[in-house]
Formats: structure tokens, sequence, C-alpha cells
């Protein structure tokens, strides 16, 4: 017998990172902790907008946030879903390896 509960959460993850700012955020914060104003000025969206997304993909246990006074740096804490990101931008990711 088929544990679902299984794909269930694995399906969750995907549906989380399956919009396209929500990928650019991960992507971002892959490469280093990052706040809702940074993150709000790269994507160039409504800080509310970066803020539902935000809270959609901790929802899902992708990513954390510390507190550091008055902000919150976020990174991203699933290892699956690192692992995933990487290959969906296999070549980004190595176009930015590439440059630096």
């Amino acid at each position: 017998m088929i544990d679902l509960k299984i794909y269930e959460k694995k399906a969750d993850k995907i549906k989380a990172i399956a919009h396209p700012h929500r990928l650019c955020i991960i992507k971002g914060l892959m490469e280093g902790g990052c706040n809702v104003t940074r993150i709000q000025e790269c994507l160039g969206l409504p800080q509310s907008t970066v803020s539902q997304h935000l809270a959609k993909l901790k929802s899902a246990g992708i990513i954390a946030g510390v507190r550091n006074g008055l902000e919150i740096c976020y990174r991203v804490v699933d290892e699956d879903v690192i692992n995933m990101v990487k290959i969906l931008l296999k070549e980004e990711i190595e176009d930015i390896r590439e440059n630096k």
C-alpha cells in the first residue's frame, strides 16, 4: 500500500515553488540571505506582495527567517527544494558561477 502523505508533502513543496516570483525569491535566497526590502527592490514588487510570497514559502517549510534588529533575514532551509531549484535552473546557476 502506498502512503500518499509522502507524495502530498512533496507535491505541496512543488506547488509552493511553482510561481515565477517565488522561484526567483528562492534562487536569490540560495545565493545569500536577504530581507523583504532587498527582495522587493530586486523584483520590483510591492512589499505586501513579497510578504505574501514569503509567507507561502515559510508555511511550506521552505524558508526560515532570523530576526536581526528590526529586520528579518530569510534563507532557504529545505534541502529538497534547493536540489529541485538547482536542477530547474542549472544553466542559469552555471552562468552565475562563471561570471563570478
